[in-house]
């Protein structure tokens, strides 16, 4: 079984560009997080508006079975949602990290203790850090939902959709105060990686408190200083964790700095600014939260990342109704009728709706939920996997890919590496014409075009058949013997002369002949047993031009 768990060992702490573990050796940290547990989101519920908070989805829920009952909803529902199977799962996929975003509010509401925070809630970081430390997963401790909000918005919890924490002088003191109090607490807790001082601080809308930011992390910083030296602090920009502009001096020596990626290209140019900004401040950086996207984006985004040498965290781990998470919730009968009373609609009766979210609780353990395994093996490119032939190595030419010379080529994709990226129809790609942040889309299909000795590289990695059978969730691969793959190109050749070139760790594996239409375009080669760890597979055109559109790899 593939396994990261031998890296997770003594302190984490940023030296240079790297992260290294306690034994000093590098560290790419390689996790997933657990959205919705301590902060529930309403998309992640298949709300609308007015459940699409916590405090919105708390109101929904005691005003259809009352307080009392809605004490028990919560208490089941976050012993349900994340519990130590789930990390046992993450575990055994071979993550080596979790992010645990909680909600501020949790802590301060309810019965307190003589420090002035909520035991119970407590009890859950100190839970969900023992199930890490026995299943050697690192964690990072995130304030998603900063005392007041420190992003107006709905993933804050705001309650005016305002960033009060910037307004709020007690709201300012509230979150330096929690993180004095949290750094105390697990001040001796190796597994505990870093502490995410702020969630996506700051969008552009409410722009205006951004020079407030990096005096709020210094003073956070100095509180936690006070009482722990060693635990490393990571730190995001302003606007959804995309804009480090804020940033103009270093506030401490143990920093990881974070940014996010949805949406738009998996490409080195979409990173180039945090790239540079590794480079001239001599710090590691961290993709702390990126997924919501299909297979095929993240395929190429996470081999991106690994690529560039960042760690990554996918979001998330868990939701409802779901393809793009590794667990699905299964959506309850009569769920909609919820979301219409939200919407003004007629109120479910106390019993119809104490049935409606008591199947809901029951969806919720690991063993309860629909598992997706193709997700894992997208992220760590894992077979059996699909990999879209545009999504070639992007460690740069020579090394990613091989072409014969500079060309005059501009592509909306990965615009840098020179590389011939079409539709289907051979029309090159073009660049968007419009200003501003655009959407990833592939609609109508991609190709890549490699000219005759022109050629393209593809990591993958295998998983071996030893433990496998321990893992709880997860698919045939996971057998006691390990799996044997086919590799599927579906490519087309603009010449009858041409073929494509294939080799395997450097050495061939076949020669295939592409037809000349996508009607006819899989060409298969079976690869020999595979042992666990990383591969590649290098895809070479030989006698005339041909199109790629992707690396189909199937258990046979």
């Amino acid at each position: 079984m593939e396994s990261r768990q031998q890296e997770v060992e003594g302190w984490v702490r940023a030296e240079g560009k790297r992260l290294v573990n306690g034994r000093g050796e590098d560290l790419i940290l390689r996790g997933t997080g657990l959205g919705s547990w301590l902060l529930p989101e309403g998309y992640m519920w298949k709300l609308p508006e007015g459940g699409d908070r916590p405090r919105r989805i708390e109101r929904m829920v005691s005003d259809l079975i009352g307080e009392e009952e809605s004490v028990a909803f919560w208490r089941t529902y976050r012993d349900r949602y994340t519990a130590e199977a789930d990390i046992r799962q993450m575990a055994m996929e071979g993550f080596n990290s979790v992010r645990v975003p909680f909600n501020a509010r949790m802590l301060l509401e309810g019965e307190r203790n003589a420090q002035g925070y909520n035991d119970e809630a407590l009890k859950l970081l100190d839970d969900v850090i023992g199930w890490c430390r026995t299943w050697k997963l690192y964690v990072i401790l995130d304030m998603h939902g900063a005392p007041g909000g420190q992003t107006g918005a709905n993933i804050d919890d705001s309650e005016k959709d305002l960033p009060e924490l910037y307004i709020s002088p007690e709201h300012r003191q509230a979150a330096i105060d929690m993180w004095r109090m949290l750094a105390e607490r697990y001040r001796d807790e190796w597994i505990v990686a870093g502490y995410d001082l702020l969630n996506e601080p700051l969008p552009e809308y409410h722009g205006q408190y951004n020079g407030e930011a990096q005096p709020l992390y210094r003073d956070m910083i100095a509180a936690i200083r006070e009482v722990d030296e060693r635990h490393m602090i990571i730190l995001e920009g302003v606007h959804w964790s995309t804009d480090w502009s804020i940033f103009t001096e270093k506030l401490d020596g143990n920093v990881l700095y974070q940014f996010h990626k949805y949406w738009n290209n998996p490409d080195t140019e979409s990173i180039r600014k945090y790239l540079e900004f590794r480079d001239d401040w001599n710090v590691p950086i961290f993709m702390g939260e990126g997924g919501e996207n299909d297979l095929d984006w993240y395929v190429g985004a996470f081999r991106l990342f690994e690529d560039h040498g960042i760690s990554w965290n996918f979001w998330t781990w868990k939701k409802m109704d779901t393809v793009n998470s590794p667990c699905s919730v299964a959506k309850p009968a009569g769920w909609e009728k919820l979301g219409a009373y939200l919407d003004g609609g007629e109120k479910p009766d106390a019993s119809e709706a104490r049935a409606i979210l008591g199947a809901y609780l029951d969806g919720l353990p690991l063993e309860a939920c629909g598992y997706h395994p193709e997700v894992v093996h997208a992220l760590f490119r894992r077979l059996p996997v699909r990999i879209p032939a545009i999504h070639y190595g992007y460690e740069g030419a020579g090394i990613g890919f091989g072409s014969m010379g500079a060309k005059e080529w501009e592509s909306g994709y990965r615009k840098e590496d020179g590389m011939e990226i079409r539709d289907l129809d051979g029309r090159p790609k073009l660049p968007p014409t419009e200003p501003g942040w655009h959407r990833w889309d592939t609609e109508g299909g991609l190709c890549l075009e490699l000219k005759d000795g022109e050629w393209a590289a593809y990591d993958v990695t295998v998983r071996g058949g030893s433990g496998a059978a321990e893992t709880d969730k997860g698919d045939e691969a996971h057998s006691a013997e390990a799996a044997r793959y086919r590799l599927k190109l579906h490519a087309i050749a603009l010449d009858p002369a041409g073929a494509a070139a294939v080799e395997l760790d450097g050495h061939p594996l076949a020669e295939l002949s592409p037809a000349e239409g996508w009607d006819a375009a899989v060409q298969e080669a079976e690869l020999p047993a595979l042992e666990e760890g990383a591969h590649r597979i290098v895809v070479k055109a030989r006698g005339a031009s041909l199109r790629l559109e992707s690396l189909v790899f199937e258990q046979i």
